[in-house]
């Protein structure tokens, strides 16, 4: 495994895309199960307090930096991460690989029609068999073991969780030796809406000049702007204060 580095109370794996994928495919050929995690600045900000949170991200076993942000507060801090590793660029790379090995997938999270188009888009672009099934995320807690049940039973090698966070994190954690023979289980926030074509993604450019919050902003900026804009700003006190503090 890459060596870690240590970032606002959170252990990142320094691990470029290439080398995330080769650990997924290694996992899966072995049998063994690997519980992955992306962080961005939002959610290091919400770990300071939240001590469930903080727990669900640093017990994974792969933890990526999914925010630019978070890798240019790795450079101003000094401890360089290799490249972020973006969730739901990872997502799109294990799906082709699944198809391409033959794995079977489990689709959690989203709206139903959401989810629901999302694996007819699958089915259609790959192959039916790629879909080991799928749900959408609104369920309860009563639920919760009945659809651990049902991802197991379907065996399906990689599950992707498309909820609101802190619940995809909790839930993984929770639930991951439950899981364990599921060999790949992330949460991957709001991908299945932008690959179902809800919602748009930011272009290469701001992505690559780590404006991609600011175009989800404008989207939806009465559901985001406290998120991002606050979020952002306690972002940067948190990297400052850790930069400066004696």
């Amino acid at each position: 495994m890459s060596p870690k580095i240590s970032l606002l109370k959170t252990n990142i794996h320094n691990l470029s895309m290439q080398d995330t994928l080769a650990l997924v495919e290694q996992a899966i050929a072995e049998n063994k199960q690997l519980h992955h995690m992306v962080v961005n600045a939002g959610k290091l900000v919400t770990l300071q307090k939240d001590n469930e949170l903080r727990e669900s991200v640093n017990s994974a076993d792969i933890i990526n930096a999914d925010g630019q942000a978070v890798v240019w507060a790795s450079k101003f801090l000094g401890v360089p991460l290799k490249e972020r590793v973006a969730g739901i660029d990872l997502m799109a790379s294990l799906v082709d690989l699944a198809h391409k090995k033959n794995y079977k997938i489990y689709l959690l999270g989203a709206k139903e029609e959401v989810v629901s188009k999302l694996a007819s888009i699958y089915s259609k672009q790959y192959s039916p068999e790629l879909l080991a099934g799928f749900r959408n995320g609104y369920f309860t807690e009563e639920e919760e073991c009945d659809i651990v049940k049902d991802i197991v039973n379907s065996g399906a090698q990689m599950l992707f969780v498309a909820i609101t966070s802190p619940k995809k994190e909790n839930f993984l954690h929770k639930y991951k030796l439950a899981l364990s023979s599921v060999n790949f289980i992330m949460g991957v926030g709001g991908s299945f809406d932008v690959f179902a074509g809800k919602t748009k993604r930011a272009p290469l450019w701001m992505q690559k000049i780590g404006m991609e919050w600011f175009y989800r902003f404008l989207q939806e900026p009465k559901r985001m702007w406290k998120r991002y804009l606050l979020g952002n700003t306690k972002f940067l006190f948190l990297v400052l204060k850790e930069k400066f503090k004696k």
